[in-house]
């Protein structure tokens, strides 16, 4: 498990130093795959949700190890179609914050919900994150493209917390509650605006 650990973390540091190659810089698919990857790499507010997804699948266990995470993916996707087609969806900012809050909240104080509910505010949490996703899209990426590359991002984030979440809760269960609850914090900072 240390190993796995050690290679999602590399491969996390690779992908947020990665740019764009210079042959191909600002060219349609290219520039798409590349802006939609680095978006959820690059924000600290998606950031800490997509990996507390991963930890709170990893706690629920079971089917909710692979089950919480692709709604979440499916969800964000769904938020991604509304926002590159310019579909309002309120308090984007706030619902992004409150995932943070929530989600931490939820791997602190060691949530034991039903999968299917676990899916479903994830996937509520999941649209916000999405719609920021799409709305924030250069004009000349392409759409598809573009949510392959942020649908990815979140997936390697998730398989990233679901890899920590294994690791430490088997070893030190209360780093994973002191982590949830860093995070928990984080998203009362980035609610209040000093994040």
């Amino acid at each position: 498990m240390a190993r796995l650990n050690k290679l999602i973390f590399a491969t996390l540091a690779l992908a947020s130093m990665a740019g764009a190659a210079e042959a191909h810089v600002g060219v349609g698919s290219t520039m798409g795959f590349t802006h939609g990857f680095m978006h959820p790499l690059s924000g600290l507010d998606h950031l800490l949700a997509m990996v507390a997804v991963g930890l709170f699948a990893a706690r629920l266990g079971g089917k909710a190890l692979y089950l919480v995470p692709a709604a979440f993916v499916a969800m964000m996707g769904v938020g991604g179609v509304l926002g590159i087609n310019g579909v309002t969806v309120p308090f984007v900012e706030f619902g992004i914050a409150a995932s943070v809050i929530v989600l931490g909240a939820a791997v602190a104080l060691d949530f034991s919900l039903p999968t299917a509910a676990a899916m479903a505010l994830v996937g509520f949490f999941a649209v916000f994150h999405g719609h920021a996703h799409g709305a924030e899209m250069p004009l000349a990426a392409s759409g598809v493209t573009y949510g392959i590359g942020f649908i990815a991002a979140t997936a390697l984030l998730h398989v990233a917390g679901i890899a920590l979440g294994l690791g430490i809760a088997g070893q030190k269960p209360a780093v994973l509650k002191i982590a949830g609850g860093a995070m928990a914090a984080a998203g009362l900072g980035m609610m209040a605006g000093v994040i």
